[in-house]
């Protein structure tokens, strides 16, 4: 982002925090999202469906959420946030890093797995979104990051050389996700595919020897 573009953003009016009865009526509503697509995906998270089942009005849910697609994004983030609340609770067991994120990934994948078309229906969200809904899907990259970066346990900030070995790792994730989803690629070929990428943290790691030139 450029130096323009950064005191452009930090010039736009903050949105408000909502209140107490808005945060329980957004969470009734990504909670309903939530249950519709874990019943039959993508389709079956009809907006107008959503506001009956959440009890608001449908003018009132494209206010929080102007599109399913936004919907579905931000239903993404609600269930990262609670899996990486989860993460911290039980933290991995492995020694080092690159094993931790490996076990941290795999965890957080199969808790997708248990719920598919939930799953299903949050990536093809993710894969529709423009750039109206370039804020929620940077959310779930930060969180997706965050996870990532909680599990390799470091001492102090990251090295640029060390966030880069974590956005490659969150692009073989998502990109593993989707092959299995389209059932071109089974839970044990995941595993691999995770488990050989994560050695890109222990590659990265200060005081490593990078490979010669």
């Amino acid at each position: 982002m450029t130096t323009e573009s950064k005191a452009a953003k930090s010039a736009l009016p903050a949105s408000p925090p909502l209140t107490e009865r808005q945060e329980a009526r957004r969470r009734r509503i990504l909670h309903t999202s939530a249950r519709l697509a874990s019943r039959g995906g993508f389709d079956a998270v009809q907006m107008r469906e959503v506001a009956e089942s959440s009890g608001v009005a449908l003018g009132t849910l494209y206010r929080y959420f102007p599109s399913k697609v936004h919907l579905l994004v931000a239903t993404m983030q609600d269930q990262l946030q609670h899996m990486h609340e989860t993460l911290r609770k039980r933290p991995p067991s492995e020694e080092d890093p690159g094993a931790r994120v490996a076990q941290t990934l795999m965890r957080a994948f199969r808790a997708l797995q248990r719920e598919p078309h939930l799953a299903d229906a949050m990536v093809r969200a993710l894969t529709f979104a423009d750039r109206s809904v370039s804020p929620e899907v940077d959310t779930v990259s930060r969180l997706t990051t965050a996870i990532i970066l909680d599990a390799m346990g470091l001492d102090g900030p990251p090295t640029p050389e060390q966030l880069s070995a974590v956005r490659v790792i969150e692009h073989t994730w998502h990109s593993a996700l989707i092959t299995w989803l389209s059932g071109r690629a089974s839970i044990a070929q995941v595993k691999i595919d995770i488990e050989t990428v994560c050695r890109l943290i222990d590659v990265t790691a200060p005081g490593t020897a990078g490979p010669s030139r």
